[in-house]
């Protein structure tokens, strides 16, 4: 039977649900569940992402301030990118926010003509500010180039073998001949990078890249070979002028080979919902807490690799407070391995609804099911 003597202490702790609402928004929704059951519930909201959308938003809920950019965006004309200054004076860039796949203007043009200059446009911007230390959010990018525009932004110089000056897109990347890295900003012998990926794919080859994310982003299959050929030509000019290898480090193929161009910086690859669940102080929230709540859009047995539910889950674990799952849909093959983990699964739906329906009443659905889990668990008042 449920204790209706002992007070609820929640932590809610969950990603985005892509395409419905922000993180902020689904845990305002399962909290207002929660409190209809228990009016007494102590709740502590830790909006949680992995790297992908919303993480600098996730970010800047543990304190520091957001500040828009003028950079270009994967199809070349100049957009708003929203960038983060934290507490410690470190910065957060969101490849989504620069050259994400949801960017429609970077969609309009094809895969092979799209780069990432504006990401380095965006770090060279917060370098003129004086940050040293940088997390950079890899998930969700619309380019394929290998990195090389993050470098382009930041001085590398690309050269065809008459000389000609390329831009850094993967039809460019073909003709590549030499490449100039004298002109890289001195300030990045200074400055630290952190990549926050989830991802270990190298940069080239049947596990890189292009061959598994590339299709995604518009990569055809008849284009494969080509665009991963230019890759690593890239790779193979880069790396000694450079010093450093790094093509088949993990994480180098992480959003679309962006994680190369980092490695090739010095950075560091975590988790990026580690990163988050640090930044965020999720341990600290989870101390005399006796249940944890995560949930993302639709989990599948890709949650249990680094996906912000999944970081959830271990933390709770490590102290000792029982976490339940409730996404927006479940894969009902993956129960058996996600049920080793989390003490329940659950889905807010409650019976055969489109998704159109399940988007747009996301919060009323969620808080229902939070209800009913609350009245589960401790009863109701």
């Amino acid at each position: 039977m449920p204790n209706l003597s002992s007070t609820p202490v929640v932590v809610i702790a969950p990603d985005s649900f892509k395409g419905s609402l922000g993180a902020d928004q689904v845990a305002a929704a399962i909290a207002a569940g929660i409190q209809r059951a228990r009016p007494d519930a102590v709740v502590r909201t830790c909006p949680m992402a992995d790297g992908g959308e919303g993480t600098l938003d996730a970010m800047l809920t543990g304190g520091g301030k957001r500040s828009m950019l003028s950079v270009r965006g994967a199809a070349g004309p100049v957009r708003e990118a929203a960038t983060g200054l934290l507490a410690d004076g470190s910065a957060i860039i969101e490849t989504a926010e620069v050259v994400g796949i949801t960017d429609p203007v970077g969609m309009g043009v094809p895969v092979e003509a799209r780069s990432t200059r504006g990401m380095g446009e965006a770090i060279r911007a917060l370098l003129d500010t004086g940050v040293r230390r940088f997390f950079v959010a890899l998930g969700g990018s619309s380019t394929n180039d290998g990195g090389a525009g993050l470098l382009v932004g930041l001085g590398l110089k690309l050269f065809d073998a008459q000389g000609q000056e390329l831009e850094p897109t993967p039809e460019q990347l073909a003709k590549l001949a030499r490449v100039d890295a004298s002109q890289l900003d001195a300030r990045l012998a200074e400055t630290s990078f952190t990549g926050m990926s989830d991802v270990d794919n190298p940069l080239t080859g049947e596990h890189g890249a292009t061959a598994v994310f590339g299709p995604q982003k518009g990569v055809k299959p008849e284009q494969v070979s080509t665009i991963d050929a230019a890759l690593a030509r890239f790779a193979d000019l880069l790396e000694p002028a450079l010093n450093r290898r790094a093509r088949d480090a993990a994480g180098a193929g992480a959003a679309g080979g962006l994680g190369f161009a980092l490695h090739m910086l010095g950075a560091q690859f975590e988790p990026g919902a580690e990163v988050v669940a640090r930044q965020i102080g999720l341990d600290a929230a989870l101390e005399g807490a006796n249940w944890l709540i995560t949930g993302e859009g639709r989990s599948d047995v890709q949650t249990l690799h680094g996906k912000a539910p999944f970081i959830a889950c271990r933390h709770a674990a490590a102290a000792g407070v029982p976490a339940t799952l409730l996404s927006g849909a479940i894969d009902s093959a993956a129960l058996p391995r996600l049920s080793e983990h989390f003490t329940g699964c659950f889905s807010p739906a409650p019976g055969p609804i489109t998704l159109d329906v399940a988007i747009r009443d996301a919060a009323r659905l969620l808080a229902n099911e939070a209800e009913q889990l609350t009245r589960l668990k401790y009863g109701a008042r």
